[in-house]
C-alpha cells in the first residue's frame, strides 16, 4: 500500500509514518525542511519536500497513493486557511484514480469543549472552544466527500517521547525552574502515547471503512495536578507548581489558554470494537520518569 503523510516530520505525522513503514508499506512523507527529509530518508520514508499550500510540489506523490493523511497539525490563526484548502486539495486528489482512495483527517478530541469529566463518544454534539471551532466543518467536508473513504480520528493530548506538551513541562521543570498550567489542576486530560496514536492510524488506514470518526484515548484518568506533580517528582524540581487562571493566561497565550483548562473524557471503546485498537501504555504519570529520559536523549 502506498501511503502520503503530510506533516510528516511533526510529532503526530512521523511516528505514524514509522508505524506505516514498519507495517511494510511504501510511504511518502511531506516536509518543509530540506534537512529533515534526511531524517525520513534515513527511516525509510521517502520525503517530499515543500510547503502544504504549494499543491504542485507534491501533488503527483499523493496522486500515487491509495491512503492520505493530514497530520499536519497548527494552531495559528492564518493555519487554519491553508488546513481547509488542503483538505479540499487532497480530496480532489482522492477521487482520481479507478479505486477510492482512503483519506484521514487528524481533528481531536478539543471539539468536543469541557465535558466537565462527563463520559463522551463520537455521537455527542461538538462544542468546540474558539481555539478549534473550524475544525468539525473540515471533518464534515471529510466524512461527506463523496467516492472518498473519508476517517477523522480525534486523539486526545499526545505524550511520549519528545513529549507535545508533556514536554514543555519538563522543559519548564528543568530548563526554565518554573512549572505552570492553566487552571485550577483540577481538570483531566484525555491523553493517548504516540505510539498508541499512531497504530490507530495504521489500522484506520488499513481497514477500508469510510465515513467514521474514531476518539483515540487511553484509559487514564489523571489530573492535570497530578501529572505536573510526577513531573516535578522524576525531575527533582523543589519549586513551586503555579496555577494560573484561565483570564490571566490569555493575556499571553490567547485561546490557547481555554483548551489547556477543559476537563474531559473520551471514550474510545468504537476505534477498539471497529479497529481492533487496545492502547498498550497506561498513561504518563506512572511511568514520567521513562518520558523524561526519552525527552533529554532527544534535547541533548
Amino acid at each position: 500500500m502506498n501511503v502520503f503523510i503530510t506533516g510528516a516530520t511533526g510529532y503526530i505525522g512521523f511516528n505514524v509514518a514509522m508505524a506505516y513503514r514498519r507495517a511494510g508499506h511504501a510511504v511518502w512523507g511531506l516536509t518543509r525542511s530540506a534537512q529533515k527529509a534526511q531524517l525520513l530518508a534515513r527511516h525509510e520514508i521517502r520525503p517530499v519536500v515543500g510547503r502544504m499550500q504549494e499543491t504542485a510540489g507534491w501533488a503527483a506523490a499523493a496522486k500515487n497513493c491509495s491512503v492520505l493523511i493530514h497530520a499536519a497539525v497548527d494552531y495559528q490563526a492564518d493555519t487554519f486557511a491553508i488546513d481547509q484548502q488542503t483538505v479540499e486539495f487532497l480530496l480532489s486528489v482522492a477521487r482520481q484514480g479507478p479505486q477510492p482512495k482512503t483519506l484521514i483527517y487528524t481533528s481531536g478530541v478539543w471539539v468536543y469543549g469541557n465535558t466537565r469529566g462527563a463520559l463522551v463518544d463520537e455521537t455527542t454534539p461538538l462544542n468546540p472552544p474558539k481555539l478549534v471551532a473550524r475544525r468539525p466543518a473540515a471533518e464534515q467536508l471529510v466524512l461527506d466527500a463523496a467516492g472518498v473513504r473519508g476517517l477523522v480520528l480525534r486523539p486526545g493530548c499526545v505524550y511520549g517521547y519528545q513529549g507535545g506538551l508533556t514536554g514543555m513541562w519538563f522543559a519548564a521543570a528543568v530548563k526554565e525552574k518554573a512549572l505552570t498550567a492553566v487552571g485550577d489542576g483540577g481538570n483531566r486530560w484525555t491523553v493517548v502515547h504516540a505510539d498508541d496514536l499512531a497504530d490507530a492510524y495504521l489500522r484506520a488506514g488499513e481497514s477500508g471503512l469510510h465515513g467514521e470518526v474514531f476518539n483515540v484515548t487511553d484509559r487514564s484518568r489523571w489530573s492535570v495536578g497530578e501529572m505536573l506533580n510526577a513531573v516535578a517528582r522524576v525531575t527533582a524540581y523543589a519549586g513551586k507548581i503555579t496555577f494560573i487562571p484561565v483570564a490571566e493566561a490569555a493575556k499571553t497565550m490567547g485561546d490557547f489558554a481555554e483548551c489547556l483548562a477543559l476537563d474531559q473524557h473520551a471514550d474510545s471503546r468504537k476505534a477498539v470494537r471497529l479497529l481492533g485498537w487496545q492502547p498498550k501504555h497506561g498513561g504518563f504519570a506512572d511511568d514520567a520518569e521513562t518520558y523524561l529520559l526519552s525527552w533529554q536523549a532527544d534535547n541533548s
